[in-house]
This record gives C-alpha cells, structure tokens and sequence, in this order.
C-alpha cells in the first residue's frame, strides 16, 4: 500500500531502517514506532519507497 503523505513515507522509511538493523528501534518514536510493531520488513518496503512528489505534507482528517 503506497504512503498517503510524505510524513507517513518518512515515519515507513525510518521504521524500514530499525528493521534491518540500520537504526536503533529505541530512537523510533509515535507512527514510526507502531509501524515497526504492525508491518512487515515487505510491507514497509513498498510505503517507504512512495514517491513523495504531490503528495501532502500530512493527510488532511477529512
């Protein structure tokens, strides 16, 4: 599933990182930390690897 604002792709991009060893998990915080619990190495793959040009900053609420 591909990421829905650019924060979500960084949070998925941080997330891939701790997953592989890259990063420290202790250093996630908020999106990043309950994607590194819920998805796959796979899954965080594919959101990670969204392109970022047109997408929002955040995602609206409405």
């Amino acid at each position: 599933m591909p990421a829905k604002s650019q924060a979500q792709q960084k949070a998925a991009g941080a997330a891939l990182s701790a997953k592989r060893g890259d990063a420290k998990v202790g250093a996630l915080k908020g999106a990043s930390k309950s994607m590194y619990k819920s998805m796959d190495e796979k899954e965080l793959a594919e959101m990670a690897s969204t392109k970022r040009k047109g997408k929002p900053e955040h995602k609206s609420d409405s």
